[in-house]
């Protein structure tokens, strides 16, 4: 999750909101690639999540990872992140470690920032005893054995949660994500990236599907983090069926960001829990708790990152339904989307595709794809289908954008097109990561959860 946003000073009308989206609109040269992921990191030992002021713990990961040039975030004493170069590092209110990657061209570019990353993670983690591991929930640990990070907001929202949904600590505590941020060049081009994006959704979601496991068992899903989403809180996640709506585009997403509850207003280093209170109260003076207290626009910044659609609209868009993964996964799903949505011709035929789907449709494959992902029926057909089409349509993109790989590492002398061929053997296959994880479980691995931390070792 964010730290603190910069984005100006205070807010005139409502219509600084709405410039505020506009002004993510850029031309075509000027797209990028944004992607983040979250890792669990463990005590290599014993296989327990870390503490912040442990001995291995997230703070001496912090610290040990300044040596590559990583500069300090701070949030009074504690070091909470580091940033570098367009890039930063984060920490997910369990101690997920999390790169949000800087903007670049191609996704050759992110997947040499990502062996990158892992580098120096393997560096640190090595000479300190952590392990790292990638999927999407935490295969082994109940919520009590997971300490919380000394980050303000992750105060506030531990209380707010359980007021709002069953399954928020969940989120906060033991899911760990990939998702890719991409451009829009107008309004009319984000409103048909949104819908093609809030669309497949679902389909990515079965794609990369890999967290079956529950405190060591079988949990019924096949994207347990998939099925946490269901239930954290209905007032800043879901589908958006709004967006499907005719006069969709920034106005309206202002509209609807306007009432979704905040968390907090940040002044002075500090956090101040307004949580159930909505953006436009703040706008009228009606909070108490922010009496005097200036609305600006890095509040508008800070409130947009504490909204968790599918897709998120901040000055660019969010792909927010995957599921983490060992590293080598990493590069496949900005390069799904980025086929999909950087190229007009796949972006039309993916349009084609989803155009008339109904909201009811949209939503009931939301709500089946984490337990039954592939299998998923939709219409005559399942979600294989449309995993396959939809990965037809982004390898035909990256084909065109004809992007090629340098020298040395992987994706060298490749186009984009062959970080997906890996999608396109496990959709022949018509089986999930999370399948080939539950054969092994129940088989070879005799159902042992600690098999898992060497088998998804992200290091």
């Amino acid at each position: 999750m964010s730290i603190p946003q910069s984005a100006g000073g205070p807010i005139a009308s409502r219509d600084d909101l709405v410039r505020y989206l506009e002004a993510g609109c850029k031309p075509k040269a000027d797209w990028r690639i944004g992607t983040e992921h979250e890792k669990f990191v463990y005590d290599a030992a014993t296989k327990k999540p870390l503490t912040y002021d442990g001995t291995p713990g997230i703070k001496l990961l912090l610290e040990g990872m300044r040596r590559f040039g990583w500069q300090p975030v701070c949030e009074g004493d504690y070091l909470i992140g580091l940033t570098m170069n367009g890039a930063s590092i984060s920490l997910e209110p369990g101690g997920q470690f999390e790169l949000s990657g800087a903007p670049l061209l191609t996704v050759h570019q992110t997947c040499a920032e990502v062996a990158e990353h892992q580098r120096q993670v393997r560096e640190v983690a090595e000479e300190i005893g952590i392990g790292v591991m990638g999927l999407g929930f935490a295969p082994d640990w109940t919520r009590d054995e997971i300490s919380w990070m000394p980050k303000g907001r992750y105060a506030i929202m531990r209380n707010y949660m359980p007021k709002v949904g069953t399954m928020g600590l969940d989120m906060m505590l033991r899911t760990c994500t990939v998702q890719v941020n991409l451009d829009f060049s107008a309004e009319a081009d984000m409103v048909k990236k949104m819908r093609v994006a809030l669309a497949l959704q679902p389909v990515a979601t079965a794609i990369f599907a890999n967290s079956p496991i529950k405190e060591g068992k079988d949990s019924g899903y096949l994207s347990y983090r998939g099925h946490v989403w269901s239930d954290v809180d209905t007032a800043r996640s879901g589908m958006l069926p709004f967006a499907f709506e005719d006069g969709f585009g920034f106005e309206r997403y202002v509209d609807y960001a306007l009432d979704v509850p905040m968390y907090f207003v940040y002044r002075g280093g500090r956090y101040i829990d307004v949580a159930g209170k909505s953006f436009r109260d703040f706008l009228a003076g009606e909070i108490p708790e922010l009496k005097g207290i200036e609305p600006t626009m890095s509040d508008w910044a800070d409130h947009l990152t504490t909204i968790f659609p599918e897709v998120r609209l901040k000055q660019y868009l969010e792909m927010r339904g995957a599921d983490g993964g060992a590293w080598r996964t990493v590069c496949r799903l900005p390069a799904l989307w980025t086929g999909v949505l950087y190229d007009q011709i796949a972006l039309d035929a993916a349009w084609d595709l989803v155009e008339d789907w109904t909201a009811e449709e949209r939503q009931a494959m939301r709500d089946a794809v984490p337990r039954l992902a592939f299998k998923t029926p939709f219409r005559r057909t399942t979600v294989l289908e449309l995993a396959r089409q939809m990965v037809d349509i982004s390898a035909e993109g990256l084909k065109r954008r004809a992007a090629i790989g340098g020298c040395g590492g992987d994706g060298a002398g490749m186009s984009e097109e062959g970080f997906l061929l890996p999608l396109r053997a496990m959709i022949a296959k018509g089986q999930t990561r999370a399948e080939e994880l539950l054969e092994k479980f129940n088989g070879e691995w005799r159902c042992c959860p600690s098999c898992m931390f060497r088998e998804y070792n992200f290091l």
